[in-house]
């Protein structure tokens, strides 16, 4: 294994550790070199390698944080997100992520699919509904990431941005019971599985399913009619 490899994956496990969780800051990179025993210069090339990833992503004169680069919310976007509903947000959830996760099935690396693994393993593991939420939307993304489209993953970061403005919150914790998020936590399994065995249909389907359950609950929360009632 080569110096650049051996980096790469101590990297890796460092972020699939419970250490730094999502959104946390790592130390600073002359901290993270003396630790791994390597270059800066290495350090910082492997660093990017996984910023490109989207498993960190790096502030000027703030550190480098685990996770993807959160979207920077536009006056468009916020103006978005008062005019729209959970039922359209959902609408379109379903037309890009299914197909995003038939394309994972196709393109997606043996470090993607363990990644998936990890996030699965941390969602089902979370203590409460905070470290649930993040873990769920890391292994959304990831498999979106995963499809190694540009245009799909962006698509889905604009998305999150609308689901993430604070009149929302509520609304998605409040649908998020004990028993949902078993529902969920069997769901994922399906669709990670899927991407893992390389059976894209199963994989559509199976995320396809799972955001019709997450559409129905939402309705349901919201007393309106979901996009999976209207298709019926």
């Amino acid at each position: 294994m080569s110096k650049t490899e051996r980096v790469g994956q101590q990297l890796r496990a460092l972020l699939n550790s419970n250490r730094y969780p999502v959104a946390t800051r790592l130390p600073p990179e002359r901290e993270l070199s003396a630790e791994l025993g390597v270059s800066r210069t290495l350090l910082r090339a492997e660093l990017a390698r996984l910023e490109a990833e989207g498993r960190i992503w790096r502030h000027v004169g703030q550190g480098t944080f685990v996770g993807s680069r959160p979207v920077n919310t536009s006056t468009d976007l916020a103006l978005i997100s008062g005019l729209t509903s959970p039922t359209e947000v959902m609408e379109v959830r379903l037309v890009v992520e299914p197909r995003a996760a038939r394309f994972a099935a196709m393109r997606a690396t043996a470090e993607d699919i363990a990644h998936l693994r990890v996030c699965l393993d941390k969602s089902n593991a979370a203590p409460n509904y905070s470290n649930y939420g993040r873990w769920d939307a890391t292994l959304h993304r990831s498999i979106v990431a995963a499809s190694r489209n540009v245009l799909l993953l962006a698509l889905f970061d604009a998305i999150n941005t609308v689901r993430q403005q604070p009149a929302w919150a509520s609304l998605w914790e409040s649908a998020l019971t004990a028993e949902r998020q078993h529902r969920y936590s069997h769901e994922h399994g399906a669709i990670v599985e899927a991407v893992a065995t390389r059976q894209g249909p199963e994989a559509e389907t199976a995320m396809r399913r799972h955001l019709q359950s997450v559409a129905r609950f939402l309705s349901l929360q919201a007393g309106g009619e979901s996009p999976v009632d209207q298709e019926d």
